[in-house]
């Protein structure tokens, strides 16, 4: 988690699913990758990378792979991560990595 407090102007929530689910290399490739991203990212404000728990209840989906939950100061600094070089470069690092990626998009009310 990074040092800075949440943000929560615009919060961006990525669910992962790698081709490999099992392969602790595909994994730990996946991990180190979006980790150098995040620390070279000039405009994320906080990040959070997980993993499903054991889900308890029927309404929790724990299908995915990795999550990653990233906060912005605004709806225009996410757009600058969008286009930045670190995560275009995590785009071509990874993408060989998963089979799908759904976005959940946040503002806050």
């Amino acid at each position: 988690m990074s040092v800075n407090n949440f943000e929560s102007a615009f919060v961006h929530n990525v669910y992962f699913w790698l081709k490999n689910p099992d392969s602790e290399d595909d994994k730990k490739a996946f991990v180190a990758s979006l980790r150098k991203f995040l620390n070279a990212s000039k405009y994320a404000n906080t990040n959070f990378i997980g993993v499903p728990p054991a889900a308890t209840r029927d309404v929790v989906d724990g299908s995915f792979t990795f999550s990653l939950l990233v906060s912005f100061t605004s709806a225009e600094n996410q757009q600058k991560y969008q286009d930045e070089e670190a995560h275009l470069t995590f785009i071509e690092e990874s993408a060989h990595l998963w089979s799908k990626v759904v976005v959940y998009d946040s503002t806050t009310v």
